[in-house]
């Protein structure tokens, strides 16, 4: 191997190893970041609870939509219907806004009792708690100043 052809195989490497460790550190900040995002981001503004009770929120609503998994999945089979008449050469709109009243009955009776779930795990907690608890939920509500360029 010669002088000049092991020096173009030594800058190559280089490059190769930078791209390769920027697309693994870019990667790691991805991952870090989204799965903090799904950690911070509870139900009702219950990031402010304490750890114990933030486990015990999250179990509670996971149990609450293991129980209504077949009310999730026919509002997704509602949806598809939907997609699927909206995909047809002549449109049927009695078919679609009954595709889409399933849809929006099925969402709305899993928020019922989802949030039924969280009216009971709320009863559960302390004063201090359910107003740490109010506070973000207010924090959550409040409308988020509009960017301006």
């Amino acid at each position: 191997m010669t002088d000049r052809s092991f020096r173009i195989l030594v800058i190559s490497l280089l490059v190769l190893n930078t791209f390769l460790i920027a697309a693994l550190a870019g990667g790691g900040l991805t991952w870090i970041r989204n799965s903090q995002a799904r950690t911070a981001m509870m139900p009702l503004g219950g990031e402010q609870l304490p750890s114990s009770q933030r486990k015990a929120l999250r179990a509670a609503l996971n149990e609450a939509r293991k129980e209504e998994r077949q009310t999730i999945l026919d509002a997704q089979q509602a949806k598809v219907d939907a997609a699927s008449i909206l995909g047809q050469p002549t449109l049927d709109t009695e078919a679609l806004s009954a595709a889409l009243a399933r849809a929006r009955n099925a969402d709305t009776g899993l928020r019922a009792k989802l949030e039924q779930r969280a009216v009971d795990f709320a009863a559960t907690l302390s004063y201090d708690e359910r107003r740490a608890l109010a506070e973000s939920m207010i924090r959550r509500s409040v409308p988020k100043a509009a960017v301006t360029k």
